[in-house]
């Protein structure tokens, strides 16, 4: 179970250094007036991220300074909230401090971490529901009196909210789609009609891989035929002899007279021998590179029809190199890609459709879960308004009336918006309702939102009533209430004392009172009293137990702690208190 333990106060308004030890149950705050008990909920406010007001550090101290200890549930939100923040819990323990410099600096530590002051905000759903004079939270707001409604209707709302949630998020998702194809339409079209153009290009020159290669080589070589060969001539008379002179002298001739005169003597030199075999390859190699010079000046074409067509296809490649690649690999590979592509946002068509069909059905299945939402909604609220007002009725408010406005947001533009009820509505993650609790103090009062509909003092006991009922569907774990019991007296008092124990079997519960009548129904009483050392006022808080909490009973009933009548009323207060704990 999630508890605040204690809290240690150090140099904070009136009170100098005290420390207030809380019950898991039910703690009440006593003491006279300007003892400083408001400090307890103002240090509370501080260490769930309140605004740090200079003004509150004591009088000659250089800051105030509040640190809490806060036991919490593995998984529960503030705790995996808290870890993320980087905070270490000790066996589940939390250590929150919060300071508050004289010159107006703030500093906040979660865990043994310095944090921003608005993690602890963040933490403050979590842990706590404030409800007091001037600082209202929790149920105030529309959105958290959605989620208490939904939790306390139980499987009647989580069952289709359930269902609901599936749907939106599907929508949303198919919707978003929708949303880029359509809104891209343009683009998506202009693309295609480019990569259709060069696809178009490509496939009318229809290249070959390695084909700019080869013609790059077949070019050169048509461009120079002529000194190709001329040179091929020249090489081969030299090697071969030039049949229009025949007493010219060539390479193999001459090659082979050598060869034959060594071949005359090598019988006698082993090492003439040897040369004369190298002689006689080198003829050999003569006589074959003669042979395929002759076939290449033969076959060498120097058409130049063929060389233009060469430069033409090369024009028509160098075309698509400049556009899709640096080569025709290249080319090619775009190509490639850009028919895969164009295959892609051709299908876009298509593919709107189908999106569009998809949404507007979740778009009806949406209506009739966000209908059966709105039902579930409204039988709940029915219920919970019948139990505030008869909750009302024992709290010194007889005649209130509690009810709840659940009410849609027609949408401006029916395509955006689901059918519920015949009209087209906003929706959003939630369903279509817009929720908010509503008072009528008294009768012929017009309803109105309960953080207008009540007064400063009617305020705190509507709060109880509403977390009463709630008690067990509301998540945060402690309750304060200052003030809870202002404007109320005699037998309503102590019923507003019965309710907060009530409430403190399922959660922890602070009230700050003056009443007995509520505080004897306490599991804790802390007294907050203040001595007078010279011109420093010094506050303390310490736990009444036995006779001590008779005698403050008592000074609250009488204003006397040693008067009889005053004494056996707190006793008896004490008695009804422990017969309701019991059952009795």
């Amino acid at each position: 179970m999630t508890v605040l333990e204690e809290m240690r106060i150090r140099s904070l308004g009136v009170i100098d250094d005290a420390v207030v030890e809380l019950s898991p149950g039910f703690t009440a705050v006593t003491g006279e007036t300007g003892a400083g008990k408001t400090m307890v909920v103002t240090s509370l406010g501080l260490l769930l991220g309140g605004r740090a007001d200079p003004a509150l550090v004591r009088i000659g101290a250089k800051s105030a300074v509040v640190e809490g200890r806060i036991t919490l549930d593995a998984g529960a939100p503030a705790t995996l909230r808290a870890e993320e923040a980087g905070a270490e819990l000790e066996d589940g323990t939390l250590l929150i401090s919060r300071t508050v410099s004289a010159e107006g600096r703030s500093r906040a530590h979660l865990g043994g971490r310095s944090v921003p002051v608005g993690v602890l905000g963040e933490l403050a759903d979590d842990l706590v529901a404030v409800h007091g004079q001037t600082d209202q939270q929790g149920l105030l707001r529309p959105a958290r009196q959605r989620k208490a409604l939904d939790r306390y209707a139980g499987d009647a709302v989580a069952v289709p909210y359930a269902a609901y949630t599936e749907a939106y998020r599907r929508l949303r998702a198919v919707a978003s789609e929708l949303d880029e194809l359509t809104t891209r339409a343009r683009e998506r079209a202009q693309e295609a009609d480019l990569l259709r153009f060069g696809l178009n290009e490509i496939g009318a020159v229809e290249p070959r891989a390695g084909e700019d290669t080869e013609l790059a080589a077949e070019a050169e070589r048509l461009g120079h035929a002529e000194a190709l060969a001329s040179a091929a001539s020249v090489a081969h008379a030299a090697l071969a002899g030039n049949p229009e002179d025949p007493e010219g002298v060539d390479a193999t001739t001459l090659v082979g007279g050598a060869g034959r005169a060594l071949e005359a003597v090598r019988s006698h030199d082993p090492a003439l021998a040897g040369l004369a075999e190298r002689m006689g390859e080198i003829s050999i190699l003569l006589a074959d590179v003669a042979g395929e010079l002759a076939g290449y000046a033969d076959n060498l074409d120097a058409d130049p029809l063929r060389l233009a067509a060469v430069e033409e296809r090369r024009a028509a490649l160098t075309g698509l190199t400049r556009k899709y690649g640096q080569d025709i690999a290249t080319v090619l590979a775009w190509a490639e890609e850009g028919s895969a592509r164009l295959t892609e946002l051709e299908g876009d068509d298509e593919r709107i459709g189908e999106l569009t069909a998809e949404r507007d059905a979740l778009r009806s299945e949406l209506s009739v879960l966000a209908q059966a939402l709105t039902d579930a909604r409204t039988a709940a609220a029915a219920l919970f308004a019948r139990a505030v007002t008869a909750e009302l009725a024992s709290l010194a408010m007889p005649h209130a009336r509690v009810s709840f406005d659940i009410r849609q947001t027609e949408s401006a533009d029916e395509a955006d918006g689901v059918e519920v009820g015949g009209r087209s509505v906003v929706y959003g993650p939630h369903g279509v309702d817009e929720v908010e609790l509503l008072l009528a103090p008294h009768p012929g009062a017009q309803p109105r939102p309960i953080a207008k509909g009540a007064s400063g003092g009617e305020l705190s006991r509507v709060m109880l009533a509403v977390e009463v009922v709630f008690a067990g569907s509301d998540p945060v774990p402690t309750y304060l209430f200052d003030e809870v019991d202002a404007g109320v007296g005699g037998k309503a008092a102590v019923e507003v004392g019965r309710r907060l124990a009530k409430l403190a079997t399922s959660a922890q519960v602070v009230v700050v009172t003056h009443l007995p009548q509520v505080a004897a129904f306490a599991d804790r009483q802390l007294l907050v009293e203040k001595t007078v050392d010279g011109s420093v006022t010094r506050s303390g808080v310490t736990v009444l137990e036995g006779e001590d909490r008779v005698r403050e009973l008592s000074r609250m009933l009488a204003g006397q702690e040693d008067s009889e009548t005053a004494r056996a009323h707190a006793e008896e207060l004490l008695a009804t208190a422990r017969g309701a704990a019991s059952g009795g």
